[in-house]
């Protein structure tokens, strides 16, 4: 008994020590990292957005993980160079927060993005997601179809993963306190251990930028609420995507896709042909590379979008 009292002791110094070191990290973080735009309040969330220019609006919504900064390699840059751009925070990514008891799921995230859309006078923005941003679009250009203007997707997910990639494996714990002990414990050391890997895996065939935890904000991933947020939206797509899929011959406005050929986290075949095949007059464009086209082709994204935006369907007076 006595030795069992032992263990269970060492066992909650060990837990109280990687809490600790967690939060100690995730406050250090935010003090380097500080937010970089003002705040909108819309049902359900508190988005941090960052804005530039004037002109014609476009709207960028980064993936799975990420945040804003992803397109501080160029991409927001330029493409304010001409127009009136907004980079956002999804809910609970980067500085922005889910408030508690909002759905993870696409339409939710797609109601806070219109919203914010109204909230800003965007009229009809040319929307610009990646990834897992590239879904959102998808969700929010068929939801509230007059609120976009045109869409240009870059290495979008558009259809039902049958497992996550291997370097999001950890994300998908079912349990939700099993999930809450994971990030507040394991998941920040673990990912200052094996990030290199991570990034790696996530970059392939390129290779990511050695600012990019800082410049790109990956660091701010490192956080458990990031971990977390994470999470609920990668387990709240298979309830979705099906849904999604069988309206995709509805959408109504231009629509682009560009993708890496070497992409290691989705396949252009199984994302971007898959999507032309179902939507009329769709334009995929396939250039060499990898996943992580914002941070590692920031020039060719920033071409892509611009020639997306001057399709864009105008607001209606």
């Amino acid at each position: 008994m006595t030795i069992l009292l032992v263990l269970l002791a060492i066992v909650a110094l060990v837990l109280a020590g990687l809490v600790w070191f967690t939060a100690r990290t995730a406050r250090r973080i935010e003090s380097y990292l500080p937010p970089k735009g003002s705040f909108v309040d819309v049902p359900g969330a508190r988005l941090h957005v960052r804005e530039a220019g004037s002109g014609p609006a476009i709207l960028l919504l980064h993936g799975l993980g990420g945040q804003s900064a992803h397109f501080d390699y160029g991409v927001f840059a330029s493409l304010a160079r001409a127009h009136r751009v907004v980079a956002v925070d999804r809910p609970g990514s980067g500085h922005s927060q889910r408030d508690p008891g909002t759905a993870a799921d696409l339409p939710a995230q797609a109601a806070a993005l219109a919203a914010l859309i109204g909230k800003l006078g965007l009229e009809r923005p040319t929307v610009a997601g990646h990834s897992l941003g590239g879904a959102l679009a998808l969700t929010l250009a068929l939801a509230h179809p007059d609120k976009v203007g045109a869409l240009a997707l870059v290495a979008p997910l558009t259809h039902v993963q049958t497992a996550p990639p291997a370097v999001f494996r950890a994300l998908a714990i079912g349990s939700p306190w099993l999930r809450t002990l994971f990030a507040w414990t394991l998941a920040t050391p673990g990912s200052i251990a094996g990030g290199h890997k991570v990034l790696a895996a996530v970059f392939a065939p390129e290779r990511a930028p050695r600012d990019f935890p800082v410049r790109g904000g990956g660091m701010l991933s490192l956080r458990p609420r990031q971990f977390l947020a994470a999470s609920a939206d990668m387990q709240a797509l298979p309830a979705h995507m099906p849904a999604l899929v069988a309206r995709y011959r509805q959408l109504a406005l231009p629509t682009a896709v560009l993708y890496g050929r070497d992409d290691a986290i989705l396949d252009w075949r199984q994302h971007g042909q898959a999507l032309a095949d179902k939507v009329p007059g769709l334009r995929l464009e396939l250039v060499d590379g990898g996943h992580m086209l914002p941070v590692t082709q920031p020039e060719v994204v920033a071409d892509f979008v611009a020639r997306c935006a001057r399709l864009a369907v105008p607001a209606v007076a």
